[in-house]
């Protein structure tokens, strides 16, 4: 058996040194990397779709059904971008099918997380988060409402620049 030199510890005892000043909980990261930005997680790329497309060329001359393609899509790929988001996609596409059930309640309710949950991502994203399940309401009423979300959703799209579409991508928060 070979005896440390001067100066050299054992690892046992470099470990009880470290612990002594930490006693009763975790040690602190380095400095270097507390002060960088770490990657929290990892998702799939959003496609980025043309705003007036999605909102008025698409439904047009789909008589309607684009709406329904659009919402269905829109969160599967929020799911697929963050899974903290729920997989809601069956869901808000159920909801807009048999929304008459709860007289037009469900349909509306899914029209405002649909708000929180792009607000979600464009966090998760780095972003500011801009997107308001409320402005999506009153804006959805009047017409305007997949002009606004797509407009927000466009925003996490272009921040991650020439990324394409299901190419994976790291969430900042």
């Amino acid at each position: 058996m070979s005896y440390p030199q001067q100066g050299q510890q054992q690892p046992y005892q470099q470990q009880q040194q470290q612990q002594q000043g930490y006693q009763g909980g975790y040690s602190p990261a380095p400095a270097a990397q507390q002060q960088q930005a770490q990657a929290r997680g990892a998702g799939y790329n959003m496609k980025r779709r043309n705003p007036v497309g999605a909102w008025l060329g698409l439904p047009m001359i789909t008589f309607g059904i684009y709406g329904m393609v659009w919402f269905y899509k829109v969160h599967a790929e929020l799911f697929g971008y963050d899974r903290r988001t729920g997989d809601s996609a069956m869901n808000a596409l159920l909801s807009l099918l048999f929304g008459s059930i709860t007289l037009g309640i469900w349909p509306l309710v899914m029209w405002c997380k649909l708000g929180g949950r792009i607000a979600q991502a464009q966090r998760a994203a780095g972003l500011p988060a801009t997107c308001s399940g409320g402005m999506g309401f009153l804006l959805g009423i009047l017409g305007f409402g997949v002009l606004y979300y797509q407009l927000q959703l466009n925003k996490v799209v272009d921040r991650y620049g020439e990324t394409p579409a299901g190419q994976q991508v790291s969430l900042v928060a």
